[in-house]
């Protein structure tokens, strides 16, 4: 083949068909690059509208990430909006193309075709999804429709009901209360953020309600009522319960778009989405699938499955559009699924797997949560984080991470993040060197401290019982003074025994070491004093309640 004359056709831009254009461009200078999307704009950031939608962005150009006129310009791409591939025909080496202007259609060949179509919300089959008020959001288009709706409600009628609690819903709440809006968010699962375990996300879901949202959690939608005018009034549980709104918006997840690919022939993974190897080439070696419709290879599991994430969107284009021009590239690291999401005051991140993707993954594993200021105590606007660790019962391996508070999340995910990319244990977190300074940490990071507890587990130093253990039979310990019991009894003990921790060796009379002890505090660093003044006075079986009291009441209803 002419290199000079190498076709590479990619349908779908956005995140990775835009990447996937402009790296070919920049390893190929004489390649013919065409760039085909569906839709009027071609590279836009995705996760900035619902912040536009809100006025936090109020700039909507701000979203163009590159213009069709930038990327011909700049890159001498040919590039072909409101243009959709409606076949591929994989002997001929050619797509269809469908002018949506007018209707007509033309063959397009290609050497090599890169399919970036992404993913289409999930819009449920029932009554009322069609009617007027009820909006999905994935792209300009959408972005822009509920933004007129949201500017032009009136203020005698600014009720919303979000369906769904992933993260597109849960920013949508937030944006909709800074309009004004009296927000109702349903979601079928009995948590918010339904990725995280559910202990986690507890406050969050305080702190919602605290600012006057309603959570309608653990029941899923039947219908969207509708007036006369065929617009919404409100949603229909399952439980029946009905949540008034003229606003609907659906964030209940998205599904891959592979038609294409499925017509094609090519193969589809257990995910749904289009399997890929390492430089994002299908089962067709000239084809190639990036973004949402594409699956990787994702850590700890070493499985390949779906991520739709703009990250590993952008990355996989990156190296599918200089395979496409070249014949090679490095091979793509795999995707631990690292989020984060900011509702109100608070942050929620995760990395890799948590406990109940773990459980049902059949890994033997371990987890420790701990709860430490995300700077040092002394200095000013210290705040707490909650994180947790999930870690291999055999060896340590770091297998995933969450963690939530106000400040100071992105960096604790990230830093585990990037250790899980080298296969860390909770030793190699235990031993690494972070940026201290008051404003901005502790000498023991809170990743420190969760590592150490984690530590102390594996090497038979401090056993740990989960938050929401059953209690029963154990002797319970609480160490914590009597106004903090008072103020916050352990949630689910009938008759702790309350021995303050610097009482506790005066009073070791006080209990029976041939029974099986529990102890807690409030988060569980007195809980690890106590535990190990009570293994080495002869108490035989000594267990730390993971995160203490805190953790017991988010984790037990």
């Amino acid at each position: 083949m002419n290199e000079q004359k190498l076709k590479i056709v990619i349908v779908g831009g956005v995140a990775g068909g835009a990447s996937a254009a402009t790296r070919a461009r920049r390893c190929n200078e004489h390649a013919e690059i065409i760039l085909l999307e569906k839709d009027e704009f071609v590279s836009f950031a995705n996760c900035g509208m619902p912040y536009h939608i809100g006025g936090e962005i109020p700039d909507r150009g701000k979203l163009l990430v590159a213009t069709k006129e930038l990327l011909e310009r700049r890159f001498r791409l040919d590039v072909r909006t409101r243009s959709e591939v409606i076949r591929i025909d994989r002997t001929a080496k050619q797509i269809v193309v469908k002018r949506l202007a007018d209707g007509s259609e033309y063959a397009q060949p290609y050497d090599k075709l890169i399919l970036s179509p992404g993913a289409a919300p999930f819009v449920p089959s029932m009554d009322g999804t069609n009617a007027g008020g009820v909006y999905s959001l994935r792209n300009i288009a959408d972005m822009d429709r509920i933004r007129a709706a949201v500017d032009q409600a009136p203020t005698s009628d600014r009720k919303a009901v979000v369906i769904g609690a992933g993260f597109i819903g849960l920013e949508m709440v937030e944006q909709l209360v800074a309009r004004g809006f009296s927000v109702a968010l349903a979601e079928l699962q009995p948590q918010v953020l339904p990725p995280m375990d559910p202990e986690m996300v507890v406050p969050l879901q305080d702190d919602m309600k605290n600012r006057g949202v309603t959570l309608e959690l653990g029941s899923g939608i039947q219908s969207i009522t509708k007036d006369a005018a065929g617009h919404a009034t409100g949603v229909v549980l399952t439980n029946g319960n009905v949540l008034a709104g003229s606003l609907i918006i659906l964030g209940m997840g998205v599904r891959p778009n592979t038609q294409l690919a499925v017509a094609a022939g090519l193969e589809i993974g257990r995910t749904g989405g289009i399997t890929t190897n390492a430089y994002g080439q299908t089962s067709d070696a000239d084809i190639y699938a990036v973004g949402d419709v594409a699956e990787y290879l994702t850590e700890p599991l070493g499985q390949s499955m779906r991520v739709p994430l703009a990250g590993p969107a952008n990355r996989s284009g990156r190296l599918a559009g200089e395979h496409a021009a070249t014949g090679k590239s490095a091979a793509a690291a795999a995707v631990l699924g690292t989020a984060i999401v900011r509702v109100f005051d608070f942050a929620a991140g995760m990395t890799g797997l948590s406990a109940k993707a773990a459980t049902r993954a059949g890994i033997k594993f371990h987890c420790v949560t701990v709860v430490a200021n995300q700077h040092a105590g002394y200095f000013p606007g210290a705040t707490p984080i909650t994180l947790k660790l999930i870690y291999a019962a055999d060896g340590g391996r770091v297998l995933g991470a969450q963690a939530i508070g106000r400040d100071g999340v992105d960096k604790r995910i990230d830093v585990i993040a990037t250790a899980m990319a080298f296969r860390a244990t909770v030793r190699d977190l235990a031993g690494l060197d972070l940026a201290y300074a008051p404003p901005y940490g502790s000498a023991k990071d809170p990743i420190h401290q969760a590592a150490f507890t984690a530590c102390n587990q594996l090497d038979g130093l401090g056993d740990l019982l989960d938050p929401d253990a059953d209690l029963t039979g154990y002797q319970v310990v609480d160490v914590r003074t009597a106004a903090e019991i008072a103020k916050a009894p352990l949630t689910g003990c009938a008759t702790p025994i309350s021995i303050p921790v610097d009482e506790l060796r005066d009073r070791l009379g006080e209990l029976d070491p041939s029974l099986p002890v529990v102890v807690s505090c409030g988060v569980g660093l007195r809980g690890h004093v106590a535990q190990r003044i009570l293994k080495q006075h002869g108490f035989a079986a000594v267990a730390n309640l993971s995160g203490g009291a805190t953790l017991r009441r988010r984790a037990v209803p």
